[in-house]
């Protein structure tokens, strides 16, 4: 036998006895044999990882961090109902681009939250403003001062209605606490109006202003030709809040 071992006779044999070896070897190792002081770095790659081996129970907390998640990887459907906290919201996050329309209600907004500052120019319409919303409060002293309030009509007056006075005059006077802001004035006939126009005139119809401030109406007319039929003069006011 001896005369016909050779170096790769000899070779193939011991690489035999190792192959058996190693097979047996392994056969013996038992469940859980293999512990983590076992595993070189960088052994375990990711082709060597199982799908959906890795569960949340086996990941430490803590353990994924921003930097360890793909662009794109947390989509909408991933996140927890009420798991985003404002808290955890970076500065400048939230921008006008990432809010859906008519997202925001009036439920959302603080009180107060809407200031001037934040309108812009002509965003507040007529539309927008509720009916009587609009006080004088909320007016300027020299806007309200040229707006009529709380206006009235008060009952003409009118002079004596005969034939004998040549000249009549009236006066028709606002209520306590109320200007004029208007008013007129015109001459009755006792037929016929045109039979008196002919020979009555108006001669004057202006505001009355004894302190400073119109507070009636006053008015003059004038027989232009002898009238023998009765006529008067009638004045109205218009009166406002002063």
């Amino acid at each position: 036998m001896k005369k016909h071992l050779s170096f790769a006779n000899v070779v193939s044999c011991v690489a035999l006895f190792m192959a058996l070896s190693g097979v047996a070897f392994a056969a013996t190792l038992g469940k859980n044999a293999v512990k983590t002081k076992n595993i070189a770095n960088g052994a375990v790659t990711t082709k060597k990882v199982k799908n959906l081996s890795i569960t949340a129970a086996k990941i430490r907390n803590g353990a994924v961090i921003g930097s360890k998640i793909a662009n794109g990887a947390v989509g909408t459907s991933k996140l927890a109902e009420g798991s985003v906290r404002s808290s955890t919201l970076g500065g400048g996050v939230v921008t006008t681009g990432k809010i859906k329309d008519l997202s925001v209600t009036e439920a959302k907004l603080a009180g107060n939250a809407v200031s001037g500052s934040k309108l812009a120019a002509g965003a507040v319409e007529t539309g927008k403003i509720g009916k009587e919303a609009v006080t004088g409060e909320k007016l300027s002293a020299t806007l309200l001062g040229q707006l009529a309030r709380n206006v009235t009509f008060p009952a003409p007056v009118t002079s004596v209605f005969d034939a004998i006075t040549a000249e009549k005059s009236a006066t028709a006077e606002c209520p306590a606490g109320k200007v004029a802001i208007g008013g007129g004035a015109g001459v009755l006939g006792s037929d016929v109006p045109g039979d008196a126009y002919k020979t009555v005139a108006l001669t004057w119809s202006a505001p009355k202003s004894p302190s400073g401030r119109a507070t009636s109406w006053y008015a003059v007319a004038r027989e232009i030709a002898p009238e023998e039929k009765e006529w008067a003069v009638q004045v109205y006011v218009v009166c406002a809040e002063a």
